[in-house]
């Protein structure tokens, strides 16, 4: 992996964060006039992908969002604020973590909404999966976060061990 300023083998969390703000009209909700999780979980991902990117600075592609709790509904008029930032590094993907803010447009009042974690996979122009820079957490908060990381990346490693074994169960009762 190169050293250069450029592309440095680790790379700090400030480094990554990515933010979007977004207002939601009528056309990115259901009929009560709230956003589509859909729509949402769109904007999540994008929001998600540029902090990736800002780690990896290659093409990432999204492998997985791991969790997402909708807290509240979003209305239209809204203005919706997403942050994101590298939880952690592997060898080539990123966990990133996405927050999600709902600013009332006329008292300016901030309400948490969603979070979510996502991973994203490191690739070169062929589709190859690419090494990523390590990443060094700084602050108290994302030394936990960078942890917490480690945890959701085990679970989920174990999650599909055991769907791959229910799987191979299930072909073998099917198969006799």
């Amino acid at each position: 992996m190169s050293t250069t300023s450029d592309n440095p083998a680790v790379r700090t969390v400030s480094g990554t964060q990515s933010e979007m703000t977004e207002i939601i009209l009528p056309n990115d909700a259901n009929t009560l006039g709230n956003l589509l999780g859909g729509r949402l979980m769109h904007f999540i991902d994008l929001t998600g992908a540029i902090a990736a990117f800002r780690h990896t600075r290659t093409h990432v592609v999204t492998a997985a969002m791991d969790h997402i709790d909708f807290i509240q509904p979003v209305h239209v008029g809204d203005l919706l604020i997403l942050k994101a930032s590298v939880n952690r590094a592997f060898n080539t993907s990123v966990e990133v973590g996405v927050k999600v803010w709902v600013e009332e447009p006329h008292s300016g009042k901030l309400m948490h909404v969603a979070s979510a974690y996502l991973v994203f996979v490191a690739i070169d122009q062929q589709g190859h999966r690419i090494k990523v820079p390590q990443l060094l957490p700084e602050t108290p908060n994302e030394i936990r976060r960078y942890h917490d990381a480690l945890r959701r990346r085990e679970h989920r490693e174990a999650e599909v061990a055991r769907r791959k074994e229910a799987r191979a169960a299930a072909h073998a009762a099917s198969a006799s």
